[in-house]
């Protein structure tokens, strides 16, 4: 049985990989219209009293914002064991997608359906959703290098278009989402005066409904366009493939290799505790400490939460253009890393900034320049950085453990992410503006030290983790330069169904 039986092509690739790419695109789309408004329906106090918010402090929604994004980086180590051993990767992109669906739309459940249940309907639906995306995240980018057969070059500019949808969806979440909550949102009469309260469910429907366009795309068009991939298990493919039912042990090449992920992984939780912020506390620094305006208009807070997926789609190449140019002077992939957190380092000074020039005045805001700045450094570390993290794993691990280490690299994530929701906690507990100041600029300062303190621990462990590689570590010196291109534009395009 093939995997590779040509099924039609489109833009000189096989059409399943245009699936695998609109199912990915909805489902990005829905995460990240979900995370945008997430922190900012569980704080708005307005909506406590008249509309649809929790009423939560920073803190404690900061927190609860870091574990759900933990455990959604946590769930897919199960998640990857059961579609490699039990029911196949198609099943469970299926199944996580219809549990996500119906998480999304418990969210969306207007407060005055379930009066005097509300935090208790949306325990439910936060519950659902980790659970579905454990199931679908850790499965769809293996079956895009599945589409192709070994040694087939089309595979190195499959990830790049693949990458497009998943930013293509993250970018188009922030601003939709925002058209959501307020267009359905309402001018309300509170404690005698005129406030207008943003409608936070019909921004939870929105996603919903993204993810049900995900699966339902899937639904249809699988069959069709991927034949058998995803099917089998994989870890049955591997056995198939071994032709015996006896278990090797892991070689000393293997082992080698699982360490220098396990290293690299270590070094991940650093960054992405600092690049998380964006969701929790920069977001909330957005809403309430920021100069939105342009002219007459108000810029929504969750725009913002799109500007990191468009500097990805518009400097990817550029960033992988970079890299092929400098030919034999390339940095080798754990300094790229290391460069990483340096420039995610580099995006918390933008972030002291903004809080220096507010001068201790709660009163005042800082300008939205500074915030962009701070995006704009956090994406170019994100390319430096994580693009590696994921190449490193599909293609340093055994492949009978290949969904079970895309698990385990999930694993490093999720820490980091409960990580970040700690930290950014720190803000305190209620409190004046002043204080809570202060606290923020404790922690963008404390974030860029760390982060740049690791990334220069991380180089001068480089070479060694190099030579764990044994081989995998390989430059583009008998290529020609859009072969190369290709081949980081892979790297880069791969990144994006993990890490995101």
């Amino acid at each position: 049985m093939s995997s590779h039986i040509n099924r039609g092509e489109f833009l000189g690739h096989p059409k399943g990989l245009f699936l695998l790419f609109t199912t990915e695109l909805w489902e990005r789309f829905s995460y990240y219209a979900m995370r945008a408004i997430l922190v900012l329906y569980l704080v708005d106090q307005v909506s406590k009293q008249g509309g649809g918010g929790l009423g939560w402090t920073q803190a404690d929604a900061l927190s609860l914002y870091g574990t759900f994004t933990g455990l959604v980086y946590l769930t897919p180590l199960i998640g990857g064991w059961l579609a490699d051993n039990v029911i196949g990767q198609r099943k469970s992109i299926m199944i996580g997608g219809a549990m996500m669906a119906i998480g999304q739309f418990l969210l969306g459940t207007p407060h005055a359906w379930v009066p005097g249940m509300e935090t208790e309907v949306f325990y439910l639906g936060l519950g659902i959703l980790i659970l579905g995306n454990g199931l679908f995240k850790p499965n769809i980018s293996t079956m895009v290098g599945d589409l192709y057969a070994e040694g087939d070059h089309r595979r190195d500019g499959a990830f790049t278009i693949f990458y497009m949808g998943i930013n293509v969806g993250a970018a188009l979440s922030g601003f939709l989402v925002a058209w959501a909550y307020t267009y359905f949102g309402s001018t309300q009469i509170i404690n005698g005066q005129e406030v207008f309260v943003n409608d936070w469910q019909a921004g939870f429907v929105l996603a919903g409904i993204g993810m049900l366009l995900s699966i339902v795309i899937q639904a249809i068009w699988a069959q069709k366009l991927l034949g058998d991939i995803g099917t089998v298990p994989a870890a049955k493919l591997a056995k198939q493939q071994q032709k015996s039912d006896k278990k090797e042990p892991l070689t000393k090449v293997e082992r080698d290799r699982i360490k220098v992920i396990m290293v690299l992984g270590l070094f991940t939780i650093v960054f992405w505790a600092g690049f998380e912020q964006a969701g929790g506390l920069m977001n909330l620094f957005t809403n309430e400490f920021t100069d939105r305006t342009i002219g007459s208009w108000e810029v929504p807070t969750t725009y913002f939460q799109s500007l990191n997926a468009i500097f990805i789609v518009l400097f990817a190449p550029i960033i992988a253009s970079i890299w092929v140019r400098l030919g034999s002077k390339e940095p080798n992939s754990p300094v790229k890393f290391a460069l990483g957190l340096i420039l995610l380092g580099i995006g918390f000074l933008f972030m002291m900034g903004a809080v220096m020039e507010m001068n201790g005045d709660p009163t005042a805001k800082s300008s939205m320049w500074w915030l962009v700045g701070a995006y704009f450094f956090h994406t170019m570390g994100e390319l430096c950085l994580s693009p590696i993290g994921l190449s490193m794993v599909t293609k340093l691990a055994p492949l009978r453990m290949a969904s079970l280490m895309m698990g385990a690299w999930f694993l490093f994530i999720a820490v980091s992410n409960k990580v970040a929701g700690f930290v950014g906690s720190l803000i305190g507990h209620g409190g004046d503006a002043a204080t809570q100041l202060e606290n923020a600029m404790a922690i963008f300062s404390g974030i860029f030290i760390t982060a740049a303190a690791s990334g220069v621990l991380l180089y001068l462990v480089s070479d060694k983790l190099v030579d764990w590689m044994h081989g995998a570590e390989s430059g583009h010196s008998n290529q020609d330069e859009a072969s190369a291109l290709e081949q980081e534009m892979e790297i880069v395009g791969e990144h994006d169904s993990v890490s995101r």
